[in-house]
């Protein structure tokens, strides 16, 4: 489905990326392993068209993505979910979600902003609020309240359930579980085996790589900006580099 080939980009003076390469199937969880400042999100944002690539390509689905800007990748059906959630504290979850939509509205932006609740007839929308609903009971629960008054936990649902809304084939999530508790963290992966039985192709960095790992179906590492080790993911949570750097412990002899 994606097709990451000898990629490099620049971040003003700094070598953020150099000639990565990687490949994700339809349907499978691809985890992203890296310290901090190795390069794992502008790899994201580079896929999103949220960056320029200074050399090599990306395709989806055979598509060249290079020339794309964000909002042609997102009408590919590629979505991301950003590190920190970037949602509109002011607005109410339901309008947080609804904003989701804006990709079935195309032309009609501004009629959005004025009655956002109008697109929630749209069968399309209403099925796929009903999606997020599902996956995440308590939205239902709090929709007429504001995003800045739920919890850290409740908002990285919201973020993941409005780009759900956008009905992606390929959810890039960048550090879903930051500042949450480890239960939290535990039911928001749990979240990602279900939404890969429903078909959807995850990209994800994630600081608990252990944890990530468990649920995903392979892995890169991403080291100064380069990829230094694949494999699947039992591969690579029995590597000895990996637990020495990541998992903080060596593999069980």
């Amino acid at each position: 489905m994606l097709v990451v080939e000898a990629v490099s980009v620049r971040r003003g003076h700094v070598q953020a990326l150099r000639e990565v390469s990687l490949s994700v199937q339809a349907g499978e969880v691809v985890t992203l392993v890296g310290a901090n400042g190795a390069g794992k999100t502008t790899l994201l944002y580079a896929i999103a068209g949220a960056l320029p690539i200074s050399a090599g390509s990306i395709r989806f689905e055979g598509q060249p993505l290079n020339r794309l800007s964000a909002e042609q990748v997102a009408r590919l059906a590629i979505n991301l979910v950003p590190e920190g959630r970037q949602l509109f504290g002011g607005l109410s979850v339901l309008d947080n979600l609804l904003l989701g939509s804006y990709l079935h509205h195309v032309g009609r932006w501004r009629d959005l902003l004025g009655d956002v609740r109008h697109v929630a007839s749209k069968p399309e929308v209403r099925r796929n609020l009903e999606i997020v609903f599902q996956l995440f009971p308590v939205l239902r629960e709090r929709q007429s309240q504001t995003a800045s008054s739920l919890s850290g936990g409740e908002q990285q649902m919201l973020a993941i359930g409005r780009a759900l809304m956008t009905s992606p084939r390929l959810l890039l999530l960048d550090e879903p579980s930051i500042g949450l508790a480890p239960t939290l963290v535990s039911q928001l992966l749990g979240t990602l085996v279900q939404l890969r039985q429903m078909g959807l192709t995850i990209l994800l960095v994630e600081q608990n790589a252990h944890a990530a790992l468990r649920v995903s179906d392979r892995g890169y590492v991403l080291e100064t900006g380069r990829i230094v080790a694949e494999g699947t993911a039992r591969e690579l949570l029995n590597s000895e580099r990996v637990q020495r750097a990541y998992l903080g412990r060596l593999p069980a002899r």
